[in-house]
């Protein structure tokens, strides 16, 4: 019988896929699909431009709402590519990821970086913050989709809760159902089932360089409803790729730099107009333990 491996924080186990209920066996086939791309990962993302300047956006929304010097956890931190930019802006950092080789690669960055704050990093998923003592955070921070790969939304929603401290504040890029340039892009390509793929219910298999990413597509308000439930307020929204191209037509924004660069900026203005800021590739959304 095939076996995976179980990661909490650096001990393996070994279980029978068989055996695994599906949403385990489901998270443990995504972090197997991040490991074979966490040796490239951060450097494909830091030499896309629509990624760069997404993230751009969503640290700035994290400065703007978080204050210097807080305990922040970043949920999913992938190789570490937000660490650098946390520490310089004064966060003592705590990454988690379910992906070994993701962990590996961010404590090698950590490692290169000065000061005596570096970044502490655990191979843990989200669905592990129970693990963690109460209130142990004074905010969270989730960059480009970690969240839709959550089995149960709400479960993760409530312990976020408990581990945060009062007024602790999450700031996450979530990947939404309503992305106006994918689904033009297909339907004129005539790929019908492909340009609507995000508006599927429960979870989808979506391929990784060989791998299968299982991620669930949710709307702003879907995401917010269930955070909700668990003690979170709304603190703003906004959409992340409304005009702009989605990360992967890369090849697009090699062609067509100027454009891109321009429907970036018209983005940064549009992407908080109601109604729009429910559109986009991503939202990014600041929600307060209440």
């Amino acid at each position: 019988m095939r076996t995976v491996r179980l990661f909490d924080e650096d001990r393996l186990a070994e279980c029978p896929v068989a055996m695994m209920p599906p949403d385990q066996a489901w998270g443990l086939e995504t972090a197997r699909a991040f490991d074979g791309v966490a040796g490239d990962y951060h450097r494909t993302n830091s030499e896309n431009p629509i990624l760069r300047h997404m993230r751009q956006r969503s640290l700035s929304m994290l400065q703007r709402c978080v204050p210097a010097g807080a305990d922040l956890i970043d949920l999913g931190c992938g190789p570490g590519t937000d660490h650098a930019a946390m520490v310089a802006a004064g966060y003592c950092v705590t990454g988690i990821d379910a992906s070994s080789a993701m962990v590996h690669e961010a404590r090698a960055r950590a490692a290169r970086l000065d000061g005596p704050h570096r970044p502490v990093v655990l191979c843990r998923s989200i669905e592990q913050l129970a693990k963690f003592p109460q209130a142990s955070f004074d905010a969270a921070f989730s960059n480009f989709g970690p969240l839709n790969c959550v089995a149960d939304m709400a479960s993760a929603a409530e312990q976020l809760h408990d581990v945060l401290r009062p007024g602790g504040q999450l700031v996450a890029s979530v990947i939404g159902r309503v992305c106006p340039w994918e689904i033009a892009l297909y339907v004129a390509r005539g790929q019908w089932a492909r340009a609507f793929t995000r508006l599927r219910r429960g979870p989808v298999a979506v391929p990784l360089d060989g791998g299968t990413v299982w991620m669930h597509y949710v709307s702003p308000g879907e995401f917010t409803r269930v955070f909700e439930r668990a003690g979170f307020a709304v603190r703003a929204l906004e959409g992340l790729g409304v005009v702009a191209p989605p990360p992967y037509l890369e090849a697009f924004a090699a062609r067509h730099p100027s454009l891109v660069s321009r429907l970036l900026a018209v983005d940064d203005t549009v992407g908080a107009w109601p109604l729009l800021r429910a559109m986009g590739d991503h939202f990014l959304v600041v929600l307060q333990r209440t």
